[in-house]
């Protein structure tokens, strides 16, 4: 997904560095691991070590504010800075709709409503000041923080629709989680054999990982008596945070999947 390549004007032989990752299998298993870590970790830090959903939004958007400065720094590509940012950006977009609901009444469906109109309005300015929405042009700073407003409005969104089916629906955290894997393969799928636009079945797939992943995360998490299989936040956590720092530090030294864009001389 997202094979197209686009770039903006460079000087002849000039060499960049994207600021994202390769789009490869590796991206796919830390994502879902980072939003299901983004579920699991805001109802640890919430309920588990007393923060409460306020205090827990505090502490968790300042550290994604500094995060996002050392992401905003780096000159390429830095495996541990992107995903720590992804991870925290993951649990902050979880807070921000669980303070919408918990603290404000807003129903689910009307924060999954506003949430799809804004990650649509950031996508159509984003296009229309850069011609492009591939990932594989992220290397000026106003592409960056498009890409990065558009995230936080993926898992904004993510975290609202899945509550939304998994909850408010009552279709339950598995059957959620294997709808929205079905999704995600309709849209490979129609990428591969059926022609769908790289840059948009990305983008769609990317949206939906979210909600998967917190079904997972709840499905993982949560008690027997509410459809889970009570294995508890505190060790998921540790497993799944586990396995995102065992694959970042593969990329890491691999280079897997780093980016590089010429524009030739």
């Amino acid at each position: 997904m997202d094979s197209t390549l686009t770039t903006a004007p460079l000087s002849p032989g000039r060499t960049l560095w994207s600021k994202v990752p390769e789009v490869t299998a590796f991206f796919w298993i830390v994502k879902v691991m980072a939003t299901t870590v983004g579920e699991t970790a805001a109802d640890y830090l919430n309920r588990n070590l007393h923060l409460g959903l306020t205090g827990t939004t505090l502490l968790m958007s300042v550290l994604l504010a500094l995060a996002l400065v050392a992401q905003f720094r780096t000159k390429r590509y830095v495996p541990g800075v992107y995903w720590l940012a992804i991870v925290l950006i993951s649990v902050v977009g979880t807070l921000i709709t669980d303070n919408l609901t918990d603290n404000f009444g807003v129903s689910l469906w009307t924060s999954t409503g506003v949430f799809s109109v804004a990650l649509i309005a950031t996508f159509a300015l984003w296009y229309r000041r850069e011609g492009t929405l591939s990932i594989h042009s992220i290397f000026t700073p106003r592409r960056e923080a498009y890409y990065w407003l558009a995230i936080l409005f993926t898992f904004a969104l993510g975290t609202a629709a899945g509550d939304l089916m998994a909850e408010q629906l009552q279709l339950g955290y598995l059957p959620s989680a294997l709808i929205f894997a079905g999704v995600i393969a309709a849209v490979a799928l129609a990428h591969v054999y059926g022609g769908l636009n790289g840059i948009l079945a990305f983008w769609l797939a990317y949206i939906v990982t979210r909600p998967l992943g917190a079904s997972i995360g709840d499905y993982l998490s949560q008690g027997r008596d509410v459809g889970g299989l009570g294995l508890g936040s505190t060790a998921l956590n540790a497993i799944f945070l586990c396995s995102i720092l065992a694959v970042v530090a593969y990329l890491t030294f691999s280079r897997r999947d780093q980016v590089r864009v010429t524009e030739p001389s």
